[in-house]
């Protein structure tokens, strides 16, 4: 569920700095940003507890893991069945993320495997869940361009 939160400049200023250096202290964004340090503890405790600050998850490779493929699968549910595929999904250990969708297919799950044969494996692990009426899976051939939003936060940044 995406989050209601609002960043302000003074939140993107954090969220920039945090960006150039994902490992910096509290201390050391507060010098970069010229902010408090307890500013800068707090806003970034409030940017997590309302769900704007994502897990650490998102910075591991999972080739490095031992899963170098990644596909995407758009899928096709019952709608009243949800719940439960979502459920059945979530158990599901190579299944990365899932994305309710408007459209052609209900649902959009990203995967990663070892390899083609553990690839056809999870997706029909995937068509055997009650309730999913069709899949097609796509290799993910390249990556063009890395997640980010650096783009975003640097016009709010430099706002004030």
């Amino acid at each position: 569920m995406p989050t209601t939160t609002t960043v302000d400049s003074i939140d993107a200023k954090i969220l920039a700095a945090l960006t150039e250096e994902p490992r910096a202290t509290v201390i050391a964004l507060a010098d970069k940003t010229r902010l408090s340090r307890n500013t800068v503890q707090a806003r970034l405790g409030e940017l997590e507890k309302q769900g704007a600050l994502h897990s650490f998850e998102h910075r591991i490779d999972p080739g490095a893991l031992g899963y170098p493929l990644t596909a995407s699968i758009p899928t096709s549910v019952i709608q009243r069945k949800l719940g439960q595929i979502a459920d059945a999904l979530d158990g599901v250990p190579e299944v990365a993320e899932v994305h309710g969708l408007s459209g052609v297919a209900d649902l959009l799950v990203h995967v990663v495997a070892r390899d083609a044969d553990d690839l056809y494996r999870i997706a029909g692990r995937i068509l055997d869940i009650d309730g999913v009426e069709q899949t097609t899976t796509s290799l993910v051939m390249r990556k063009l361009v890395d997640y980010r939003v650096t783009p975003l936060l640097t016009p709010l940044a430099n706002s004030s």
